[in-house]
């Protein structure tokens, strides 16, 4: 099976319970899915509300969902370039708060700088792979 697949150019996966970090953007994405406030409770009906559903999701996602990851915008806000000045906006906003009220910050205000390079668990190193391990 692993020649057939190396043959037809797939890349085998060797995910292993409880290591999520095989495919960390697919992971995360399934985790966000299983969070959503709008995730159901009971089995779909049939095929077609399940991918109906799934639209749903997937429009939530990247037009109302505000990723942490991406300093609370969308991915469309992302995608599209409106988050430069979304974060610029953000940015003059908390500072006039500060100089306002310096008595309610302990510190700095929130980093909303644009970022032009987003990674997920930035600074974690990927431990080796099932494929390094047995070369």
């Amino acid at each position: 099976m692993l020649a057939t697949m190396q043959k037809l150019g797939v890349v085998p996966s060797f995910s292993r319970p409880s290591v999520s970090n095989d495919n960390p953007y697919s992971e995360a994405l399934f985790k966000t899915l299983k969070y959503a406030p709008a995730y159901p409770f009971k089995l779909f009906e049939s095929l077609d509300e399940a991918r109906q559903w799934v639209l749903h999701f997937v429009d939530w996602y990247n037009n109302c969902h505000r990723h942490s990851g991406i300093k609370y915008v969308t991915p469309a806000q992302r995608h599209h370039g409106d988050d430069v000045t979304i974060l610029e906006q953000r940015k003059r906003l908390y500072d006039e708060a500060k100089k306002k009220h310096p008595e309610r910050w302990s510190g700095k205000t929130r980093n909303w700088l644009h970022e032009s390079t987003v990674s997920l668990n930035p600074g974690n190193t990927q431990p080796e792979t099932m494929m390094e391990k047995v070369a």
